[in-house]
């Protein structure tokens, strides 16, 4: 009976990247060469280009992607929203939570290998560095175990040095993303001792992206990301992921080293040869022979290695591939299971919704409310009066010049104080007070619904309402 089907779980008493002791084990992955690792490549630099881009692209004079907390402006692919728009934001945190489940269901944790920046800065970037300088698994392993040496810290100072400046840029980017690549620019223009104020939560970003991808690396995917914890939950026998055929690798007497023309199918020995080139080149440092682990990010790094491999010895290739459980156990195809289905009607529904409410969303929003302990005041003339404050929120890029208000439901008039008509800025705000006056017979009861049109010039823009208070006999 093999490995496998004896349940060998002792792996699972502790993650991969610790010893017996409970020290920390140092994961020197093999440089992985293959199909997969060059089409995680051209996907990886694809979004390295696109993630750096982002806060330097403007669409209609607005930045691609801002998320500026302190002044609460965000920009989302060019449009900007407002506190006002918070609903939308919680929706579209809500249908990433449901989109996340769906994708997860379907093919596990291949967000994590292919998509999520952590992977690729450290896989794409940092350690293809350390590759280039320190070369490949064996020789970091014996660069880190021999004495300090002129040559040992020449290429330690290197790495370290290249890393601290790609941490840097990164965190400038980071930034940019956070106060706009506007204001990131004038800084840099300006000089750091003119904005000393910068120089320090830069620093700690910095040091933050230094810490992470110099030491703390596979560590974010096994200890801090709460992700790969959600794959307990969340897979099922159904689930495609990075799997290990163990029922073609194990056979009869599982698993052996290759003897050359050996008859591997007659002698019952599984077509895993144990050379565990999967093994050394996993960057969490795994087996993924021991089953799904969480760990494990679906880089495919061990696919290519076993492939090559197979290549190698003249076995089929796909030994470890992208599959269920349920295809590897009992032949079984991927199916759109009823779980997937329901996933998928509650994602699509909530995606209609915020559709939706982004083609009603206004790009003026416009609030008037009543002076907070103010009551009407009965003018000449039957003339009921109230006194309001009003704001207007202009999301657009263009000025809104010549701002009126007109009563749409009631006979009466709007006067702003100080002046008969205002601009709103581009992405600004505009604030004041006015009167509305009613005359008496034109009120129906002491606490009127008003409708209250915004206009820039003759050319209606938004409408909003608002109560009005009366004299509780007033007729």
């Amino acid at each position: 009976m093999s490995n496998f089907e004896e349940g060998n779980e002792k792996f699972r008493d502790s993650i991969g990247t610790l010893d017996e002791e409970g020290k920390r084990a140092w994961v020197y992955p093999k440089k992985p060469v293959g199909k997969y690792y060059d089409y995680r490549k051209y996907v990886s630099y694809f979004l390295l280009l696109f993630l750096l881009a982002a806060p330097f692209i403007k669409i209609n004079g607005n930045q691609f992607l801002l998320f500026n907390v302190l002044e609460r402006r965000f920009n989302i692919f060019g449009l900007p929203f407002w506190p006002q728009d918070f609903y939308l934001f919680v929706m579209s945190m809500i249908i990433g939570v449901v989109f996340i489940t769906l994708f997860t269901v379907a093919f596990g944790r291949i967000f994590c290998g292919w998509i999520c920046p952590q992977t690729i800065f450290m896989e794409m970037v940092f350690r293809r560095i350390e590759y280039w300088i320190e070369g490949d698994r064996g020789k970091q392993i014996r660069l880190n175990k021999q004495e300090w040496n002129a040559d040992k810290i020449k290429k330690k100072s290197l790495k370290w040095l290249i890393f601290f400046i790609i941490s840097f840029l990164i965190a400038n980017v980071f930034l940019a993303y956070l106060i706009g690549s506007d204001q990131l620019i004038q800084y840099i223009i300006d000089g750091p001792l003119a904005h000393t104020d910068v120089i320090l939560p830069l620093l700690i970003f910095t040091g933050v992206f230094y810490f992470v991808f110099t030491w703390f690396r596979e560590q974010v995917c096994i200890i801090a990301c709460p992700y790969g914890r959600l794959q307990g939950v969340l897979l099922d026998k159904n689930s495609i992921v990075v799997a290990y055929d163990y029922k073609r690798g194990e056979k009869e007497k599982g698993r052996a080293k290759f003897k050359k023309n050996e008859d591997r199918a007659a002698s019952g020995k599984g077509d895993c040869i144990d050379c565990f080139q999967c093994v050394q080149v996993c960057p969490t440092g795994i087996d993924i022979r021991n089953g799904t682990q969480l760990e494990c990010v679906n880089c495919t790094a061990c696919i290519d290695a076993c492939d090559a491999m197979m290549e190698k010895v003249n076995l089929p290739k796909g030994l470890i591939r992208y599959a269920s459980e349920a295809n590897i156990a009992e032949k079984k195809p991927f199916t759109f299971s009823p779980r997937l289905k329901g996933y998928t009607a509650v994602l699509g529904i909530l995606i209609a919704v915020l559709i939706g409410m982004l083609f009603l969303r206004n790009d003026v929003e416009a609030s008037i409310l009543r002076l907070p302990g103010e009551l009407y005041e009965k003018k000449e003339n039957n003339i009921i009066s109230n006194v309001y404050t009003y704001k207007l929120i202009n999301k657009t890029t263009s000025k809104i010049e010549d701002v009126n208000f007109k009563l749409i439901s009631h006979d009466g008039t709007i006067k702003i104080v100080s002046h008969d008509s205002f601009e709103v800025p581009e992405q600004g705000m505009a604030q004041g007070t006015l009167f509305i006056e009613i005359p008496l017979p034109a009120i129906e009861s002491d606490r009127e619904r008003l409708k209250i049109g915004v206009y820039s010039g003759d050319k209606l823009i938004e409408t909003t309402v608002t109560a009005f208070l009366g004299p509780r006999s007033f007729r």
